[in-house]
């Protein structure tokens, strides 16, 4: 059972054990609730929890968990919580009206956002999260770190609304290399790689403006864009990244000002951006005074068997072109919402207003503690274990399709956490991931990665959020089956 399962099973049965208490009358002890339910420590606090912020427990330091002098809302003659009026179904009706007096829905390509974000059943095997499962997470990295942050002294003032200067030049130097065309000055901390995206994207280009956009390339991005009103423009990807030729001629066709890009383990495709194009992407946007987001996503993804890195576009860009994007939360927990925007001159300033309308600041307790972690001695060998992690479900996730379906697999690179599965023409993709789902595990059918009609039907899948390596064989014979079961 899975822990929210059981918090809720626990609250609930602690619940009709207290309405036969006393008003005073002590709890079992903890260790004493473990026991009977069988269950974690986290599990009894979480469920207590519950029931104090109801209003039917106390707790006592150093004496115990006792019943409630009364119930919220009053109680029954017999102790019992009063039965809530039945609400009476409101009219909202009117909002349909009111909503579709705009330009149209927004949350187009919410959808997919949805679907990676939100957490499956215990039975479901999850080829589909964009975030390492908690076993991948540095638990005890992070609890410690956040710890030392909460007494640090200010830990809990105002912080600088650009961000705290040693969090700043930290992610300077992480990008741009020590003594490289970056400093403190040039960044600007967020709250995680998707708020970046946000801000990058509604700061550079205005509503109706065409923005280039990879094809296929993440959901959020496109989802980012529309919400903001501008016009996606794919850009065709291959497995050395974006093709700079066409690159070209949709800044000639478009007078775009905008690319946003992934040139490292590219979602979904995986494609690393090849050195040639790097320079070629560098002077394509030079030449078409344009802005290049590089959403550097994937950087601390990177498998124990992978080369030497290529170096962040940003490193060697000293006009200000580039938009670097970087986050902390990946490689950590989802939790740990910090990450950082580089830019330089007029731009900077754009970025910081639109951040600062938007959210204000990141909480400073948050930045301290990425200020720790990333201090903290275990840090490199989290990320070493990270790596070796993944390398070795990505080669259980290889092989499983290489004996299960192996038409389907196509190249792949030693980094980041997902794989792109080329399926046969006429497939329907759709049909087919409900079909997996049905058969009990998760996978991403290919167009909401595309901003204009797919080429070819795909899947995506992840093996970075699945519950444990040995599930990964699992769950790609199960999407056999489905595959089977819908082809015939």
């Amino acid at each position: 059972m899975n822990e929210r399962s059981s918090v809720t099973d626990l609250a609930d049965s602690l619940r009709r054990e207290v309405e036969r208490y006393p008003e005073g009358r002590k709890l079992p002890s903890s260790r004493a609730l473990m026991e009977r339910h069988q269950v974690s420590p986290v599990t009894v606090s979480r469920a207590i929890a519950v029931l104090a912020a109801e209003g039917l427990v106390v707790s006592r330091p150093g004496a115990g968990v006792f019943r409630a002098a009364a119930f919220a809302g009053g109680t029954t003659g017999g102790g019992s919580p009063l039965a809530a009026p039945t609400a009476r179904p409101g009219d909202l009706s009117w909002q349909e009206l009111a909503l579709s007096a705009d330009a149209g829905p927004r949350d187009r390509g919410a959808g997919a956002l949805f679907a990676t974000l939100n957490v499956p059943p215990p039975d479901v095997v999850d080829l589909n999260g964009g975030y390492p499962h908690a076993s991948l997470q540095p638990e005890r990295l992070l609890a410690a770190a956040l710890a030392r942050a909460g007494r640090r002294p200010g830990a809990w003032e105002r912080p600088p609304v650009d961000g705290l200067t040693e969090l700043r030049a930290w992610f300077a130097r992480d990008i741009g290399g020590n003594g490289g065309p970056l400093g403190a000055g040039d960044v600007l901390v967020t709250a995680g790689g998707q708020s970046a995206l946000t801000v990058a994207i509604r700061s550079l280009a205005a509503p109706g403006a065409p923005v280039l956009v990879e094809s296929p390339t993440y959901p959020g991005t496109l989802a980012v864009a529309r919400a903001a009103g501008v016009r996606p423009v794919p850009v065709p990807v291959d497995e050395d990244g974006v093709r700079t030729d066409l690159l070209a001629a949709a800044f000639d066709a478009t007078r775009a000002r905008v690319f946003v890009c992934q040139p490292l383990f590219q979602n979904p495709t995986g494609a690393v951006l090849s050195p040639e194009r790097r320079a070629e992407v560098l002077r394509i946007a030079r030449t078409a005074g344009a802005f290049v987001v590089e959403d550097d996503f994937a950087r601390r993804l990177v498998h124990a068997d992978s080369p030497a890195l290529p170096r962040p576009l940003a490193a060697d860009d000293p006009d200000g072109v580039v938009v670097h994007l970087r986050s902390l939360t990946k490689a950590t927990s989802p939790n740990l919402r910090v990450g950082a925007l580089t830019a330089r001159g007029p731009a900077l300033r754009r970025l910081r207003a639109t951040q600062v309308v938007d959210s204000f600041f990141v909480p400073r307790p948050l930045q301290e503690a990425a200020l720790e972690l990333v201090a903290d001695p275990g840090w490199a060998r989290h990320l070493r274990t990270l790596g070796a992690e993944l390398r070795d479900r990505r080669t259980l996730t290889v092989a499983a399709l290489r004996r299960e379906l192996p038409g389907l697999l196509g190249p792949h690179r030693p980094g980041g956490y997902h794989l792109w599965l080329r399926l046969p023409e006429g497939t329907d993709e759709a049909a087919l991931a409900t079909a997996a789902l049905h058969a009990g595990v998760l996978v991403a059918p290919g167009s909401p990665y595309y901003a204009a009609e797919p080429p070819a039907p795909h899947l995506r899948l992840s093996y970075a959020a699945v519950d444990s390596p040995a599930r990964i064989a699992e769950g790609v014979h199960r999407l056999r089956r489905a595959y089977e079961g819908l082809t015939g």
